[in-house]
């Protein structure tokens, strides 16, 4: 059996053994909460938690791949936890559950310069930037856009706090984000926050978000301090059936 004891500190011990039921650990910069989720993965496996029962989400690849390749230098069967960003597990998802809710499964993901290329096309197709030229350019109606929705609030909202000084603007942007809505949805295109809303309209299923349920019974999630409204739902969702 391995001994955590010799590798931890109390602390990180008790956030280690404690693998049942919620519980949030409160770690500052630089005290080992990687080492912690690292070992409380493998004291999962030598449990005897079938791994791929673990899903654990992560904010980057990078971090998720460094957390688990640690994991299975101690045991080989921690490789077969499940691991990913918000977005790449919401991805799996829909590739197979998005017919569900009514999306093609060939649909095609945005980039960041996909997103605003097809927002410059939804501007020229209303013919609004001709009206002025300090109107907000592409990236910053991207940004503006993707705030409304992890924030879960209206573009006048994001305007107030964030960019007061196109609030002249507000009519024309909401104008905007109706047409590049609809612009996605005829082209079968899919940006990053829609990846986390379909994800929740999918665990919103309760025979969707059962099954997978059924599926990952220990969730992990990383710098949970930085989730956005969106991920913080999944996770509640995730969570939900036990």
């Amino acid at each position: 059996m391995f001994d955590f004891d010799k590798v931890l500190n109390r602390q990180q011990l008790q956030a280690v053994k404690e693998i049942y039921g919620p519980m949030l650990i409160i770690a500052g910069a630089g005290s080992g909460k990687t080492r912690v989720i690292e070992y409380r993965v493998l004291k999962c496996i030598l449990s005897d938690i079938n791994p791929s029962s673990i899903l654990l989400l992560t904010f980057t690849r990078k971090a998720s791949k460094e957390m688990l390749n640690r994991a299975t230098q101690h045991d080989p069967r921690c490789n077969y936890v499940s691991g990913g960003t918000f977005h790449s597990f919401g991805y799996r998802l829909l590739k197979i559950y998005s017919s569900s809710i009514g999306i093609d499964g060939s649909f095609t993901i945005l980039d960041q310069g996909d997103i605003e290329q097809a927002i410059g096309f939804c501007v020229e197709d209303l013919e609004i930037k001709k009206k002025n030229k300090r109107f907000p350019k592409n990236p910053t109606l991207a940004k503006i856009f993707s705030r409304t929705i992890n924030k879960n609030c209206s573009i006048e909202d994001v305007l107030d706090d964030e960019y007061p000084h196109y609030s002249e603007y507000l009519d024309d942007l909401e104008k905007i984000k109706d047409h590049y809505i609809k612009y996605k949805l005829k082209h079968n295109y899919i940006d990053y926050d829609d990846l986390l809303l379909y994800t929740i309209l999918l665990l919103e299923k309760d025979d969707i978000r059962k099954r997978i349920s059924e599926k990952y019974k220990f969730i992990m999630v990383d710098e949970y301090q930085d989730t956005n409204h969106l991920q913080g739902r999944i996770t509640y969702l995730l969570g939900m059936e036990h």
